[in-house]
């Protein structure tokens, strides 16, 4: 089959109200837009945001925009390939064609599935923190987070109709939220602003200190590429899915800079820093006692937002690759009402729960461990920005439904920002050793399990592409 034909069956597939793997279409760009913002905004990213806002004050808006155009690029890069190879796979069917198994399993494995369990249940565990700190001792420990858990992995084991329709209304709560928060606190409409907070007096916008905010900057980007692994289940993906992940992102830069302004208006820089939960601190400041229910829906709502994201993702991610081969075959097993991944929705909740047992109750301890995602992340944003580099060179005549424009400037700036954002990862020296010992733990481990998958259970070489018509033809 030549590469033309392929493509034009693959992108048939994409198009059409069906495909061959049996999943339904039946996501447009309001669910789509839902997804891209529905993982990103999280209280994990509530609380990072405000920390960086409280090291940086009013300098934090570089990192911020640099993390901006560094999504840009990772959004150029995940819709070419992901409408060039329209797989629930994701970048584990972009990696495998482009340098290698490998790379695929390294990719999906640390920068989704482990590091999307830690995540998922640092998320888990700050809605617990945060509930019972607003209603002390009116749930037992780890309650509300494992029924959530609980919840939305039933809701999602219903199919992905169900999930489209709760996703949107999610994202749409969220991101409502932040923004009355945040131009609330900007304009001083519900309680007058303290007297005495200078937003000047340190601003410093290229200070050291500033620009090595990127990395926990750009972790308020991560995950606008879920989208990607529903786009068998997509309407009219080459349209809908660019458009979703950059209005996504663009919605997501200007509600965490009103956040954040508005942060700084009310609590000192210095508490901002050092405070693990200074959500709930700035909710209380702009809102009084008032506000400490609306962060209650708040927190439950960005959790659910996130869980219900990642178990709709991360599942056909693992589909995906049990279809190429890459993970085991029981993750291709579909219900037969609704075609859900029911075997991989399962094994990432059971993944997620498992950590939250783990990590106690230590509130101090989130950051660093999304922190130390990030790192990871970042590292499966690398090779996806080389898969459309080493795409682009084995296959230069083979029509994309979308190309990344300027190529290939937003592959090396997304590659070069994103190597300076691991290396300057920590916010503070005393910290280094603990960030880059978890993602060197996590990215070892699953290294050494990759090896063994691809040379012994595959019996493949770790970084000989496959031909694209195997990702294009897969059943």
């Amino acid at each position: 089959m030549s590469d033309n034909s392929t493509y034009a069956s693959g992108v048939a597939d994409a198009s059409s109200g069906s495909n061959s793997k049996g999943f339904s279409r039946v996501l447009g760009l309001g669910s789509l837009l839902a997804v891209a913002v529905g993982l990103v905004v999280s209280q994990g990213v509530m609380v990072l945001m405000l920390q960086g806002a409280g090291i940086a004050g009013l300098g934090f808006i570089i990192p911020l925009a640099i993390g901006y155009i560094l999504a840009l690029t990772y959004v150029y890069s995940f819709s070419e390939l992901s409408l060039m190879i329209p797989r629930a796979g994701s970048l584990s069917s972009y990696t495998e064609v482009a340098i290698g198994h490998f790379p695929a399993i390294l990719a999906v494995f640390s920068g989704y599935v482990v590091v999307a369990m830690f995540a998922l249940s640092a998320e888990l565990l700050l809605v617990d923190f945060i509930i019972d700190k607003i209603y002390p001792g009116a749930f037992p420990q780890y309650t509300v987070g494992f029924g959530l858990l609980g919840i939305f992995t039933a809701l999602n084991l219903m199919g992905i109709d169900v999930f489209a329709k709760l996703q949107s209304a999610l994202a749409f709560v969220m991101v409502v939220v932040l923004l009355v928060l945040g131009l609330t606190a900007v304009s001083g409409a519900a309680n007058p602003q303290p007297a005495g907070l200078d937003l000047t007096s340190t601003w410093n916008p290229l200070g050291a200190e500033v620009i090595t905010l990127v990395a926990l900057a750009i972790w308020g980007y991560v995950g606008a590429e879920f989208v990607c692994p529903l786009v068998e289940e997509s309407k009219n993906p080459e349209r809908n899915i660019p458009r979703a992940m950059i209005i996504g992102v663009t919605v997501i830069f200007g509600t965490i800079a009103i956040y954040c302004l508005g942060a700084l208006l009310y609590i000192p820089a210095d508490d901002l820093a050092a405070s693990p939960l200074p959500h709930y601190d700035y909710f209380k400041a702009v809102f009084g006692d008032v506000g400490l229910t609306f962060l209650a829906v708040a927190a439950v709502t960005a959790t659910c937002s996130t869980v219900n994201t990642s178990l709709a993702a991360i599942p056909r991610m693992l589909y995906g690759m049990a279809q190429n081969g890459q993970a085991f075959p029981q993750f291709k097993k579909l219900t037969k009402t609704t075609k859900t991944p029911w075997v991989a929705v399962v094994f990432v909740a059971a993944v997620t729960g498992l950590p939250m047992l783990i990590m106690g109750d230590n509130p101090d301890a989130i950051g660093l461990l999304l922190i130390s995602a990030a790192i990871a992340w970042l590292l499966a944003y690398i090779i996806t920005h080389i898969n459309v580099i080493a795409l682009r060179k084995r296959y230069p005549d083979m029509k994309r439904p979308y190309k990344t424009p300027f190529y290939p400037l937003p592959q090396i700036i997304g590659i070069a920002g994103m190597i300076y954002a691991v290396i300057y990862a920590s916010p503070a020296p005393e910290l280094s050793d603990q960030i880059f010992g978890a993602a060197g733990a996590v990215l070892g481990i699953v290294s050494v399990i990759g090896v063994f998958w691809v040379k012994v259970v595959m019996k493949k070489n770790l970084f000989e592409p496959e031909p694209i018509e195997k990702a294009l033809d897969a059943e």
